[in-house]
């Protein structure tokens, strides 16, 4: 462990330091009241360089169109790695506006970035989500030529249910979860992974008690339906051949217990898979809304970027 960092690549040395937690959620929310904390504004305007297109169908699910936000530099001129976010909010509730902040941000850093909506539970239970976001990676791979997108480089990045989704595609290789929303015969691998205070493993107690969890599952319990849960699970999934990942989880959260990314980074130390654990003392679930969360985020995200997906250099 180094400054709350729990490393499994070459620059963990050289790492930011996470901001200094809190002993609760009722001090941050103190501290938030009081002015001393700063929140990250969601709203911000679009950086000059950037073009954002809109309400981009990437697929079609049983007569239910799934859109994306497609954001990319202005004068791309030659293929960079693309980011796909997704959005969190117990796979029932969030929009995929709701990452603008960091699209906008990494937009302006270089990268093709999108950020996709998937059916939630109310419309569509498990596989649903899992198979659009796969379908939203084709999508990327399938347009690569026309957004100047290096096939090659594309990376899952997610908070939350988010974190979850983004698990499940960089780990799983189920035929069952392609879906058939669109771009058939194209591959829906990414090359690496972020999982941002997201669920590894669905059959954990809190995890089967979990009314959200419940939902998600088609409305069945562990009891009903084990295997659902199973399969739901990264854990299961992730082998030796998975992708590189970057973990990101406070040690408050309630929502989320850290246990999970802690036997996540485990998991990847065993199978030697790249991987970089940030794990942040005193902070909870969302912690990213904090600025000072977000700027830490943003910093690793930059280094694991450079590492495993790097930008090509400037002509001079």
């Amino acid at each position: 462990m180094l400054a709350g960092l729990a490393a499994g690549t070459a620059f963990a040395a050289d790492a930011p330091e996470p901001p200094p937690g809190y002993k609760s959620k009722l001090a941050i929310l103190a501290a938030y009241g009081s002015g001393t904390l700063e929140i990250i504004d969601r709203e911000v305007p679009l950086p000059e360089g950037v073009v954002l297109e809109k309400d981009i169908e990437y697929g079609n699910a049983d007569g239910h169109p799934l859109h994306l936000d497609l954001y990319r530099p202005a004068k791309l001129t030659r293929p960079v790695p693309a980011l796909l976010f997704i959005h969190g909010g117990a796979w029932k509730s969030g929009k995929r506006q709701d990452y603008h902040f960091y699209t906008a941000a990494f937009a302006r850093k270089g990268y093709v970035v999108a950020t996709a909506s998937y059916r939630l539970t109310r419309q569509a239970p498990y596989p649903a989500a899992v198979q659009d976001c796969k379908c939203a990676v084709r999508w990327l791979r399938a347009n690569a030529k026309k957004y100047n997108i290096d096939p090659g480089k594309i990376a899952a990045v997610g908070g939350s249910a988010g974190g979850h989704l983004s698990m499940m595609l960089g780990y799983a290789d189920d035929p069952a979860l392609e879906g058939k929303s669109g771009h058939g015969g194209v591959s829906s691998r990414v090359s690496a992974v972020v999982n941002i205070y997201g669920v590894y493993d669905m059959t954990t107690r809190i995890a089967k008690e979990s009314d959200a969890v419940k939902s998600f599952l088609q409305g069945k319990s562990f009891e009903e339906a084990p295997e659902l849960y199973r399969q739901s699970s990264p854990m299961v999934h992730l082998d030796k051949d998975d992708p590189p990942t970057l973990i990101l989880h406070g040690t408050i959260d309630e929502t989320v217990p850290v246990a999970q990314s802690d036997r996540l980074a485990a998991h990847l130390k065993r199978l030697k898979i790249p991987h970089v654990y940030g794990r942040l003392d005193g902070w909870p679930h969302t912690m990213d809304l904090a600025k000072p969360v977000n700027d830490y985020c943003q910093a690793m995200m930059d280094r694991f970027f450079a590492e495993h997906l790097p930008l090509p250099r400037k002509k001079d």
